[in-house]
């Protein structure tokens, strides 16, 4: 029998699922009407004020907000709510550096917190349970998300963060680990490592692990759930609309994420007209906060593309399913959890003096885990210098893009002219993944 956290609400009927997103759209509207200028004036702009908010198809007269608008919005002016209800800052990288920062209401950090322990539940996660947090804690929402879900569920949370990896192991030995929250290549990594380890992950007593925070296939699902001897449990989130516990699979069918209507209004657009899609079509997908107070976000085109369906699953649970993400619709890539966009890399090498404006990203995954190699071109002068010029130059940019992106990368040198140049829009990313 499916176990639920709040049966009412993830069990409502359609007619009563839609009354109730419509009643919370359009106070949302009213409130970001009258306290965010941005939404005013797009409001303005294209004619539509909340009085025109009738129905929930009206929702498709509104403006989409990009993270461009976030962007040009840092770091509060699209916050709903006044500094001193903000009890919570969180950020994800921005391609000029500066990040998209997200604002929480103590009623938004309690709206996330439920939300977080509901997809616990559906995952097949209970009280008893011990949960091993290896999400990174900070101003990523990861590791926060999942430690408030769990302890509201009442299970024991382990808040162990990233890194250390035979620590890991040997915590999750002693501790008696029953659930495993990471991104889904360091689950493998770490499956390695344990074989080193002489550690058996059969002989462990994890039987869950809900992983995000990066794409990942079917074949990798299966690869864990084979290495790690659990059920391997696909969670989305973004740190603009919230963070983790957006979506997520149930136990009884991992057949799509269910993403709580309640919370949060989904669509599907073609990213090149932005018209809506109908369900099973496969777009980009779009969504609209409608309990947030700090920030809510209308429209929010996400960039990532899936379909939805609204069949009941077998869980019982009504809500609408998104599919695994299959790709984004713009040039950002995720590396072990952190959002990159080559035009992060490019502001970074356009300020190192003797390095050409020709670059090129590639991206791996060596032992399950991301790799991230940067090649770039240096003028004549510099490339015929003697080599430890070249490597106090390649280290001096590791490191600015650690520094400046928190993601790990090796810079390899190469002499000018030597990376393919195009006519038309230049090649920047080589993606060997298979995700």
């Amino acid at each position: 029998m499916p176990t639920y956290y709040n049966e009412e609400f993830e069990t409502l009927p359609r007619q009563a699922l839609e009354a109730l997103q419509l009643k919370r759209l359009q106070s949302v509207i009213e409130r970001v009407y009258s306290n965010v200028p941005f939404y005013r004036d797009s409001f303005n702009k294209n004619g539509v004020s909340p009085a025109n908010i009738t129905s929930l198809d009206d929702l498709q007269c509104l403006p989409f907000t990009t993270k461009q608008d976030m962007r040009d919005s840092y770091p509060y002016a699209l916050f709903a709510a006044p500094m001193e209800e903000i009890v919570r800052i969180h950020a994800s990288s921005g391609t000029t550096g500066k990040p998209t920062v997200v604002g929480y209401t103590l009623k938004d950090i309690e709206t996330w917190t439920d939300l977080m322990a509901r997809s616990f539940v559906a995952a097949g996660v209970h009280k008893g349970d011990i949960i091993h947090n290896a999400y990174g804690y900070g101003l990523f929402t990861g590791g926060l998300g999942a430690h408030y879900g769990a302890e509201r569920l009442g299970a024991s949370v382990i808040p162990i963060s990233g890194g250390n990896t035979k620590r890991q192991i040997m915590i999750m030995q002693d501790f008696g680990s029953t659930v495993l929250t990471c991104t889904p290549s360091y689950s493998l990594f770490m499956a390695e490592e344990a074989g080193v380890e002489g550690v058996d992950f059969k002989k462990l007593k994890l039987r869950v692990g809900i992983f995000g925070a990066e794409p990942w296939s079917e074949e990798m699902r299966r690869e864990i759930e084979e290495k790690l001897n659990l059920d391997a449990i696909d969670i989305y989130g973004l740190s603009e609309i919230m963070g983790p516990g957006v979506a997520i699979e149930c136990i009884e069918a991992k057949q799509g994420l269910h993403i709580w209507e309640d919370h949060f209004i989904p669509e599907i657009i073609n990213p090149e007209t932005g018209k809506r899609l109908a369900p099973g079509e496969k777009g980009e997908l779009v969504i609209t906060t409608i309990t947030k107070q700090g920030i809510p976000l209308i429209r929010y085109r996400t960039r990532d593309i899936t379909s939805l369906t609204y069949d009941t699953c077998k869980c019982g649970r009504t809500h609408a399913r998104i599919a695994r993400m299959s790709g984004r619709s713009d040039d950002m890539l995720i590396i072990r959890g952190v959002n990159v966009f080559p035009s992060q890399i490019e502001s970074i090498l356009v300020g190192i003096e003797g390095v050409e404006p020709h670059y090129l990203l590639i991206v791996d995954r060596k032992d399950n885990l991301d790799t991230l190699q940067v090649q770039v071109e240096v003028d004549e002068r510099l490339f015929s210098d003697e080599v430890k010029v070249l490597q106090v130059l390649s280290r001096r940019i590791e490191k600015e893009i650690k520094d400046m992106l928190g993601v790990t990368c090796t810079v390899k040198l190469v002499e000018p002219k030597t990376i393919q140049r195009s006519e038309g829009k230049a090649k920047r990313v080589v993606d060997n993944r298979k995700l």
